[in-house]
Formats: C-alpha cells, structure tokens, sequence
C-alpha cells in the first residue's frame, strides 16, 4: 500500500537557483545542512511550486551562510505535474519517501552516484516516467518506488541493489524488460504485479524467496527460470500468468504457496522438485495442465478434488492429465489424498524425471503388430516386433511424445 502524504511543518527558507526558479528548503542535520521540501504547511498547500525544468543545486548560500543539498524531501515534489525534469546534484544522498508522487510530467529521471537509497513511493503514479537510471550507489529500491509508472519500459537494477521492495514496480504495465542482478537476495510481495508487458523474467541464483503476488496478473510472461536457491514461492506469486507453458519448481524449493500458479491457463507440464514438502491450496488450479512431473520421493498431502473449486490442481487436471512418479513410489501416491485423485498415474526412471526417460530401445514384447499414437491421439505410425525387439516407423518429429500400444497396454515414450 502507497501512504499518502500527511501535514508537515513548513518551509524554512526559499532562495532561487541559478536558472531564477525558486526551490524551497528545510534545515536538517542539525541546521547544518539543507533539505529539498515543499511549499507552505503541507504538501497539499500547493501542486503547482514546482514547473518545468527544475536544477537543485549542491549548496545554497542564504544570509551569508552557504549549506549543502544533501536530501530531498518527504513529498518534496508531491503533484507537481508541471514538473518536466530534475537535476539532482551529487551531493544529495537520500531521497524521502514519495518525492516525486504523481509528477505526471516527469519523463526522465538521473539519479546521481551519490544516493544510496531510493525511498518507498519516490516515483509512485509518474504516468509519463519512461527511463530511469539507478547508479551502482543504491543497495535498496523502496515499496512502491516506481508503483503504478505505467510508462516506464525498461529498468536495469545496478549490482548494488540487495532487495527489491513490497510493491517497488507495481503495475508498470508497459515494462517489457528487467534485469535483476546477482546481488538481489529478496523480491518483495507485489514486486512485478500487473506488469502484463513482461515476457520473461531470469531470477538469480542469489534469491531465496520470491514474496507474495510479485509476479501477479504478468500475462504476458511466456517463461521463468528459478534457480537452486530459491527455497519458497509465495502466494500467488504467478497468479493469473497466462503466458507461462512450462514451469519448473527447483529441489531446492520447499514450499509453494496458496494460489501461486493460479490462473495459469497456457501451462502444458509442471516439474515439481524433490525438495517440496508443501504445496498450498489452488495452487497450479485454474489451468487444464496435460503432464504434472513430481519428483517428491514421500508425497505428503494436498487438496485433492473438491466440491468446493480449492484442489491443489483443477478438476480436469485431477482427470485428464498424466501424473509421473519417481520409480517404485507409485503406491505412496496412490494412497496420499490429494495425490490419489489423479486417474493417471505412471511410474518414471531416473528419479521420476520427464517421460524421455521412459526409453522404449529395446522392449521385450509378445505382440506382432503395435500401433503408434501421436499425444492427441492421432495414429502416427506402427512399431514391428523382431525377436523380442521393437523397430518403430513413425512420422512424429525428434523430441514429440508418442504413445505406444502394446497389445491392451500403452506406454509413453520420447521419439529419439
């Protein structure tokens, strides 16, 4: 949630730049220093002190007395959408909490090397932001800093950055790319929400948790690799991407949260690693997904199907799609509620990885004629018995899944 601003006391001073725009300042640090403020009592007293291209300059001399700039701040620039552009200096190290909320105008924004901190709600409702260069200088991108910047295209977050905040590009629909570097540890809840523009997204080996909803309603997001090091996925955390086809959920992985593929509707298989040990309600519902690949060796619990639409999978998932099973474990599977209510359930090797691994080089069977079968059904082929060994001819492609019939049994293999 973005604060809104809150009375404040009143400026102290107000001196003119360079350019003869006045900018109007606070004592700070002991009245050492100056603070970039707003107009009269509160920011609400005025929306309009701010206009055009506006330079803040290093120090300012005020009755003899010269001070530097060092901070910008709380509401500073609080709906000046006549504001077109700001200079900041290089001797400005923080930036308040929503300094430039609701600066309409504002397209473009250079943060100085100078500033180690970008401040919850900075840049929140900046509709016509469309660049942003962080310096290598910020260690943290606040909650809600680029909140709801619909505008903005592409961001690169520096190496120095080591979290990213609750809400920090919320809904920044236009926003096609995002780099996030190795440095980041935390993706905060509602992160990336709402950022449709999104296609894929490479999570660092340096994250551990992705928080609550910080992918949600990214329907344009066609892929996401996770890596070994991220231990939870949080609720809903790629709720409502539509564009996802294939997920796969790390052994390092031990929990997914309620709702975290929700909606999901473009998935095809899910891979879940072997390290889960829980697995929240509707969590991979709202989508029809064909293959499910778990390599959970001792299932535990989920919610299987229900009168009430909360399973774990939907309803057509629990029906139609096959589910894999580490070899020798299908029997646990079939006894655990939740898991048991899959009608399809089939043994894989190799630790239950995808059904490539289900070879079918050299099957001993007693049958002379069997029939091949593309994924949808389709006769694509026969496979000919030779002293116990099967030569299939199939038109089927390198790399599709064919579905063999051996006499009254079928198996699914991996055309080579």
């Amino acid at each position: 949630m973005i604060l809104l601003p809150l009375v404040a006391s009143a400026h102290d001073i107000e001196v003119k730049n360079a350019d003869g725009v006045t900018i109007y300042y606070n004592y700070i640090n002991n009245d050492t220093e100056l603070g970039v403020t707003f107009r009269g009592d509160s920011s609400y007293s005025y929306s309009d002190e701010y206009q055009g291209n506006v330079a803040i300059p290093e120090e300012v001399t005020y009755m003899n007395r010269t001070r530097k700039v060092t901070n910008i701040g709380d509401y500073a620039f609080y709906k000046c959408d006549g504001l077109t552009s700001i200079t900041i200096p290089n001797s400005v190290t923080n930036i308040g909490y929503g300094a430039f909320m609701y600066c309409s105008g504002l397209t473009s924004v250079t943060i100085p090397n100078s500033v180690t901190s970008i401040g919850g709600g900075v840049f929140s409702g900046c509709s016509g932001l469309t660049s942003v260069t962080i310096p290598n200088s910020v260690t943290s991108i606040g909650e809600g800093a680029f909140f709801q910047c619909s505008g903005l295209t592409s961001v690169t977050i520096p190496n120095s950055v080591t979290s990213i905040g609750n809400g920090a590009f919320y809904y920044c629909s236009r926003l096609t790319s995002v780099t996030i570097p190795n440095s980041v540890t935390s993706i905060g809840d509602h992160a990336f929400e709402g950022c449709s523009g999104l296609t894929s997204v490479t999570i660092p080996n340096s994250v551990t948790s992705i928080g609550n909803y910080a992918f949600f309603g990214c329907s344009g997001l066609t892929s996401v690799t996770i890596p070994n090091s991220v231990t939870s996925i949080g609720e809903g955390a790629f709720d409502g991407c539509s564009g996802l086809t294939s997920v796969t959920i790390p052994n390092s992985v031990t929990s997914i949260g309620n709702n975290a593929f929700y909606g999901c509707s473009g998935l095809t298989s899910v891979t879940i690693g072997s390290g889960v040990t829980s697995i929240g309600a509707e969590a991979f519902d709202g989508a029809d997904i064909p293959t499910v690949v778990s390599l959970i060796e001792n299932p535990f619990e989920i919610t299987g199907k229900t009168s009430d639409y909360d399973g774990t999978f939907s309803q057509n998932t629990f029906n139609n799609a096959t589910l894999y099973v580490p070899k020798g474990t299908i029997d646990k599977y079939k006894a655990t509620d939740g898991w048991k209510d899959f009608l399809f359930i089939e043994e894989g090797t190799g630790g239950g990885d995808t059904p490539e691994t289900q070879k079918c080089a050299t099957p001993t069977i007693s049958y002379e004629n069997v029939n091949v079968y593309g994924i949808n059904g389709t006769q694509a082929g026969s496979a000919i018995s030779q002293s116990g060994a099967a030569t299939i001819n199939t038109n089927l492609q390198p790399g599709s899944i064919a579905i063999v019939k051996i006499g009254p049994k079928s198996v699914k293999v991996a055309i080579k």
